[in-house]
């Protein structure tokens, strides 16, 4: 679906800020700055506990005081296939624990999974794969050196 034009007017501090901001970020326009930071604004004000950052995985859904959100969901599927008889209450319980992540944090998280699930997936496929990468590497140097 195309995009479809729209007016907004925005006071001056404001424009000076996402002006400022768009120095910042080679790359960006004004309105594909705007559309990111009112989309994600929208998205915390639906999830109040998911904030959005900047970071070497490039901008990402993050909670509050807490790790990004793909992370927890990573936790929550290793915990479901190392415990599946688990029941949800108890998966959650068992990923706060070993975490050290709060329940609410950790339903947050899921609760903001549930509305953005492509794009957390994508970010967990992309963990997967370097960790998987990383450890092929590691054993490779380790049959090279005999270790």
């Amino acid at each position: 679906m195309a995009a479809s034009p729209s007016s907004i007017r925005f006071d001056p501090d404001v424009l000076r800020r996402l002006g400022d901001y768009v120095s910042a970020h080679p790359g960006t326009s004004v309105s594909s700055a705007g559309n990111r930071l009112v989309d994600e604004a929208l998205r915390s004000n639906e999830h109040p506990l998911v904030v959005f950052r900047d970071g070497p995985a490039g901008r990402r859904a993050r909670l509050v005081g807490g790790p990004d959100v793909w992370q927890v969901i990573r936790a929550v599927r290793s915990a479901r296939a190392a415990e599946p008889e688990l029941g949800a209450e108890q998966t959650v319980a068992l990923v706060s624990t070993t975490s050290g992540v709060s329940v609410p944090v950790v339903r947050a998280a899921i609760s903001y999974w549930t509305a953005y699930s492509d794009e957390i997936d994508t970010l967990v496929d992309r963990a997967d794969r370097e960790e998987s990468d990383a450890r092929a590497r590691w054993q490779r140097e380790h049959q090279l050196l005999g270790a």
